[in-house]
């Protein structure tokens, strides 16, 4: 049963009016709580309080819900996420992803951000020019953060649930551009033998590290975290078990590989074993001296380390890439991911079927590696027909003048 008091208030009819209904008991004291809430008039008064009231029904504490705010519920979320079977790289790039949704929400309760409030959240990371997959890595991590928040009594509802990631059309330019911006995702033949002669004058292990990339298709993590016992020389493989995470070259931990198909035996070229088989030789010689300079030495065998015996890190590999590149010619926006859609390009190029080389760079971003695919194998029809016209044009031509 509602009661209604009438007291001052300065809008324009000078009073307002407060609706007390009687709440659910508490569910540890057993004590039946009020609920009083304002409003202009006697209906809105009970609106508000009968949406108290619901929410109370369904477990929520208004008190503790008014003062949760959607950061300090993403981050007891993230804390809670974080003990779970889940590395620490992903861990921090759930971070990254709660970052855009902890600044757009600054301290809104959480309880309070409606479906169309998100939606404008994604409208306006769109708006903002984020990537489609990094607004989709946004959403996953909101609804993960929502679910926590209706699983702990926060709010009653999922506001991502039916949200639309914005996905822009393809354009014009794109369709006709096509080829073009896939030959932007790996190095043709002439560019890829620019850059490894570049690195002949580079740094210490820059030549090994680049072959090992191009002619591997191994992920700079998993390149990061070989050790010597990975390196079969006998068979010429390298074994793909793990991969690195790293804050620094002495604090990083090895983890699993992304996925369970990345788990791999990778054939390599005899002459890349040969490589590897002299880095090693190299190594063994210089290590006792190395000891002596570093007390504290690393000795785990990786293959790519420091000189205190640390093993490399992507980050790494970016720097190293990067400078490289300035001494070339190439004008791509190239990371060292380029090299797995190189490898990817040579296979194809070579004849390998689709399956094979998706076995061998572990399944990841099978889009990306069925487009590459699909475009070198594309062009080797057509320059097959090329060679056709070529080696019998006399015949053709033969074919032209006999409908004449």
């Amino acid at each position: 049963m509602a009661s209604y008091t009438k007291i001052k208030a300065n809008n324009k009819q000078g009073y307002k009016w407060i609706c007390t209904l009687e709440g659910p008991p508490d569910p540890i004291t057993g004590v039946r709580r009020q609920i009083p809430r304002r409003g202009d008039t006697k209906k809105e008064a009970l609106t508000k309080a009968q949406a108290v009231y619901d929410e109370m029904k369904k477990g929520i504490d208004p008190k503790k819900s008014k003062k949760a705010t959607l950061e300090s519920v993403a981050e007891e979320w993230l804390k809670t996420y974080s003990k779970g079977k889940v590395k620490r790289r992903t861990v921090t790039q759930r971070g990254v992803q709660m970052a855009p949704l902890k600044k757009y929400f600054v301290n809104k309760p959480i309880i309070k951000i409606t479906h169309q409030d998100y939606q404008n959240f994604l409208n306006d990371l769109d708006d903002k020019k984020y990537a489609y997959n990094t607004m989709s890595g946004i959403h996953n991590a909101a609804n993960m953060i929502f679910k926590y928040a209706l699983k702990n009594k926060y709010r009653t509802d999922n506001p991502t649930i039916d949200a639309i990631i914005p996905e822009k059309l393809i354009t014009v330019e794109e369709i006709e551009n096509k080829d073009q911006l896939i030959e932007e995702k790996y190095l043709n033949r002439a560019e890829l033998t620019e850059f490894l002669s570049a690195t002949l004058q580079g740094e210490p292990y820059d030549k090994e590290i680049f072959y090992v990339l191009a002619f591997s298709g191994v992920r700079s993590g998993e390149l990061c975290s070989l050790k010597r016992t990975d390196i079969n020389f006998e068979n010429n493989t390298i074994r793909i078990t793990k991969t690195i995470d790293a804050d620094s070259f002495e604090k990083y931990e090895l983890t699993t590989p992304k996925t369970k198909k990345s788990i791999r035996i990778v054939p390599v070229d005899e002459s890349i074993i040969e490589m590897l088989k002299q880095h090693q030789i190299n190594q063994d010689a210089q290590i006792p001296q190395l000891k002596k300079l570093f007390p504290n030495y690393h000795d785990k065998e990786f293959v790519f380390c420091t000189n205190s015996g640390y093993p490399l890190n992507p980050q790494h590999i970016r720097t190293r890439m990067y400078r490289v590149l300035k001494s070339t010619s190439i004008k791509k926006h190239a990371t060292p991911h380029i090299f797995r859609h190189t490898y990817v390009s040579m296979l194809a190029e070579a004849g390998v079927d689709l399956n094979t080389i998706m076995q061998r760079v572990g399944h990841e971003d099978e889009k990306t590696t069925l487009k590459i695919y699909t475009h070198v194998t594309t062009k080797m029809q057509q320059n097959a027909d090329q060679k056709i016209k070529t080696h019998f044009s006399d015949v053709l031509k033969l074919s032209v003048l006999q409908e004449t």
